[in-house]
């Protein structure tokens, strides 16, 4: 049966999802201001095509670079370009900035047009999703024309949409999906064409039945993609066990999912390809999910990418409360941040404000080797001895235990009942490992 769809491992907890699973994609805020990071993908970072006094438009290309693994960056709004700054993203890394103020005019900078993706050759639809700056919107951000772009040496048999969207808090994909289920299902079809792929499938969790119906219904007619019901369980939306629970396969940590004829992207990235390559529409604007226990007015709403945290929390309601944590992205692998100023990226799904009892760093205890954590890691790994280890310095050693295979999920640390910072100390491993590889 479809519900029973999982993978070994993992854990089911609490989502949090009733803050805003039943709030419909609203308008964002209209900055004064926004700043357009020039660094908000995998890869390099780009270039600044546009100078400081010139006038932009909404969807104008602003940024791009001639590296291979990279993505342009295009204006949220229409306005005039007031400075390059340097900046901290919301995920700690230094870049440069385009500063633009808005006229409010909202005057396109992109030719606009409703295309038969059916006519397009494979390298042209690649082209058009590079130009769009479509990167995972996921979280990881990595240029998805590179994703897409067939490699002669892999035949990719199966594109699976990932709609699991299995982090706490975040409901950003279920409303896609709701709205748009067109979209995500001709925006897979789109990439079957581009990757020559023949099956198509969108994994969908069971506790989002709005979005399983509308995109079954979007997808009826469709002889090559279906959709599969899995299980509710943490951390379901990670590639490889997705690809385990849709495909009952098991993928190696030492292979890329296209080696073994399989290739994984997001719903809302599905549902971006198609506003690329069928209306000519850059990737500009964002769903965020902004919730929490700390803010007023929880909802799900279309963000102009390069707003303020500060201007998107305002726009619904501000706090209620003082808040103890703002996390960007989801609570098990989002970011705290340390200021409101930043601006959002593309790839960011979440804003989520916690209260001061819900912030409260827990009590660390020793180890009392209950288990927990082996049961639940779905990468198969022995948490409590990677952080020991690790603890030790003794990092070749936690080499040896596969600490690189870790996909960072928390789920450790989130079951463990002395709340060790098993994930955060196996990322220090990891750092250390790559620092001491980087020097040889």
């Amino acid at each position: 049966m479809d519900k029973e769809l999982t993978f070994k491992g993992g854990i089911h907890m609490h989502d949090f999802k009733e803050f805003t699973n039943k709030c419909e994609i609203e308008e964002g805020p209209s900055p004064k201001f926004v700043k357009i990071a020039l660094h908000q993908h995998t890869g390099a970072p780009c270039d600044p095509l546009v100078k400081v006094g010139e006038e932009v438009k909404v969807g104008q290309k602003v940024g791009d670079a001639n590296a291979t693994i990279t993505a342009p960056v295009h204006s949220s709004v229409s306005g005039v370009v007031k400075g390059i700054e340097e900046i901290i993203t919301v995920s700690g890394v230094k870049t440069k900035a385009l500063v633009i103020e808005s006229n409010g005019e909202e005057e396109l900078g992109f030719k606009s047009y409703n295309d038969d993706y059916k006519n397009l050759k494979p390298e042209e639809i690649v082209k058009r999703v590079r130009e769009a700056g479509i990167v995972g919107l996921g979280g990881a951000g990595f240029p998805t024309h590179v994703k897409i772009s067939r490699n002669p040496k892999d035949t990719i048999n199966h594109v699976i949409v990932n709609g699991a969207e299995c982090e706490p808090y975040l409901t950003g994909d279920q409303v896609v999906m709701e709205e748009y289920p067109e979209k995500v299902v001709i925006g897979l079809d789109i990439v079957l064409k581009a990757m020559e792929a023949k099956n198509g499938y969108i994994g969908i969790e069971d506790n989002k039945p709005g979005a399983i119906s509308k995109v079954k219904e979007a997808s009826k007619n469709y002889d090559n993609i279906n959709v599969k019901v899995l299980k509710t369980k943490y951390p379901q939306g990670d590639q490889r066990r997705l690809i385990d629970s849709v495909l009952n396969m098991k993928m190696p940590a030492s292979l890329r999912s296209t080696e073994e004829g399989v290739q994984v992207i997001n719903s809302s990235t599905a549902a971006a390809i198609y506003d690329a390559v069928v209306l000519g529409k850059p990737l500009y604007e964002k769903v965020v999910t902004v919730t929490g226990s700390a803010i007023a007015n929880p909802k799900n709403i279309l963000v102009k990418v390069g707003t303020s945290i500060k201007e998107i929390l305002e726009f619904c309601g501000g706090f209620k409360e003082e808040p103890g944590k703002i996390i960007i992205g989801g609570p098990m692998m989002g970011e705290a941040q340390f200021t409101i100023e930043s601006p959002t990226l593309k790839a960011n799904g979440g804003i989520i404000v916690m209260n001061k009892e819900e912030a409260k760093p827990p009590v660390v205890s020793p180890c009392i080797k209950c288990g927990k954590c082996v049961d639940v890691c779905p990468a198969l790994l022995l948490p409590l001895y990677l952080e020991q280890n690790i603890s030790h310095n003794l990092f070749e050693e936690a080499n040896k235990l596969n600490v690189m295979d870790c996909i960072e999920c928390g789920s450790c640390s989130y079951v463990c009942p002395s709340k060790r910072p098993l994930v955060e100390s196996i990322r220090h491993g990891k750092r250390e490992l790559r620092a001491t590889e980087s020097k040889k």
